[in-house]
């Protein structure tokens, strides 16, 4: 199972999640099943570049993905590629994947999504 995560950087499973999913430079991505760690840059339209972050992030196979919060377009896309989505994240990578493995975080719904973010 792959896992991400909205970042600040590249330094992996120490890097902090940025807390403006759409906005974050890069995505952490964990394969829970090798321990390999990808970081992909944020190339979305948010960067000048083409797509939507979820769009981006299907193409590489995410399965779950874990954010502080984001918008009800962005949920509703990732619900669309088969992407699960948590929310309430915060820390690092690292953390957030304990806090999903534990059960800490909250699926995203329309009730939970950023209400400045509904367009």
């Amino acid at each position: 199972m792959k896992i991400c995560a909205p970042t600040m950087g590249n330094k992996g499973l120490n890097e902090l999640v940025c807390e403006h999913f759409g906005q974050a430079p890069s995505f952490t991505i964990v394969d829970m099943q090798t321990d390999d760690v990808k970081v992909v840059s944020n190339t979305s339209e948010h960067y000048g570049g083409v797509g939507s972050p979820p769009e981006l992030l299907s193409k590489e196979g995410v399965e779950v993905m874990l954010c502080g919060g984001l918008g009800p377009k962005a949920v509703r896309m990732f619900e669309g590629f088969g992407v699960e989505v948590y929310v309430g994240a915060s820390g690092t990578v690292k953390d957030v994947i304990n806090a999903y493995q534990s059960g800490a975080l909250s699926e995203a719904t329309d009730a939970n999504a950023c209400k400045e973010h509904r367009h």
